[in-house]
């Protein structure tokens, strides 16, 4: 769960929201538990790796594209096609074969009555929910968390260090992010922690900036944007875990990826944490650097170029 900013750079939302804090129970159980990866799709196959339409999912699509190219599979790219909503029917349907998602993020939006947080029951309940059709594969140490941030000055204003610090206040603040944001989260928000917020902008990629210049008072940035630190904004601590898992995890159309694509994709999710992450969308979104070198660079660095 650029995701999105970077992350909403919001699938978590989000997604986009991907997340700062490195998770250790990343990594190999998924794919054993979603069938040991998908079937073959035929020799000579193309395998389309779409992406949503915010610069860390781009980023993602590249790497997962650029690593199966490198194993010898045929690839087409369908980047920057849209949120959740549009690639989830997409994936069913076989016109995209592999998507970089975020886990927690897509439990949430198959299921917004899970209860599951670690990495582990997430991508167990994600098995059992998913349709045979898709699976998942291994999910990475890296997560893009959301998170709710507010300004330093909004922090030390109002003594808030949590989520549950708002309730005083949600009242009279204005809440931003990606333009799903309010239909995926509003609802959970009253149930886990009791805030309705005086109003909701869409706010997509620019929340960070929003934040900083004060046309929100509460933003929905992804945890790997480096506009957190840039911004000197301080995401506030969930302690209900209203956001759980968020690993970026390959989501699959069995029919189209084989058992050497799956290897490359797998390879990948291995190597890829938060931290690493963090460092290459800050060469995206704050260098601006191109998506596609970006990650040509870190799969070389990596031995998977």
């Amino acid at each position: 769960m650029l995701l999105g900013t970077l992350a909403a750079l919001a699938l978590g939302a989000s997604a986009c929201g991907s997340s700062g804090d490195s998770n250790p129970l990343g990594g190999g159980s998924s794919a054993a538990a979603s069938g040991g990866g998908a079937t073959a799709g035929g020799s000579g196959s193309t395998v389309v790796v779409g992406s949503a339409n915010f610069p860390e999912n781009v980023l993602l699509g590249s790497i997962y594209s650029q690593a199966l190219k490198a194993k010898g599979v045929k690839v087409e790219e369908k980047f920057n096609i849209g949120s959740r909503e549009v690639l989830y029917g997409q994936l069913q349907s076989g016109n995209l074969t592999v998507l970089p998602e975020y886990n927690g993020a897509l439990l949430a939006y198959l299921d917004p009555k899970s209860t599951a947080v670690t990495t582990q029951d997430v991508n167990a309940a994600l098995t059992k929910t998913l349709p045979g059709s898709l699976g998942i594969l291994d999910s990475s140490p890296a997560e893009d968390k959301d998170s709710l941030s507010v300004s330093q000055e909004t922090a030390d204003k109002y003594g808030l260090k949590s989520i549950s610090d708002l309730s005083a206040k949600a009242g009279e603040f204005t809440i931003g992010g990606p333009p799903e944001f309010k239909s995926r989260r509003e609802q959970q928000f009253k149930d886990v922690y009791g805030l309705t917020f005086k109003e909701w902008k869409p706010t997509a990629d620019t929340t960070a900036n929003a934040l900083k210049d004060g046309g929100i008072q509460v933003g929905n940035v992804f945890t790997t944007d480096p506009k957190i630190v840039q911004y000197k904004l301080v995401p506030l601590s969930d302690p209900k875990n209203l956001f759980g898992a968020q690993n970026v995890t390959p989501l699959v159309n069995k029919s189209g990826v084989d058992a050497n694509a799956t290897a490359a994709l797998n390879a990948v999710s291995a190597k890829l944490d938060t931290a690493g992450l963090t460092t290459l969308m800050k060469r995206v979104a704050i260098d601006k650097e191109d998506p596609s070198t970006v990650a040509k660079d870190w799969l070389k660095s990596n031995g998977l170029g």
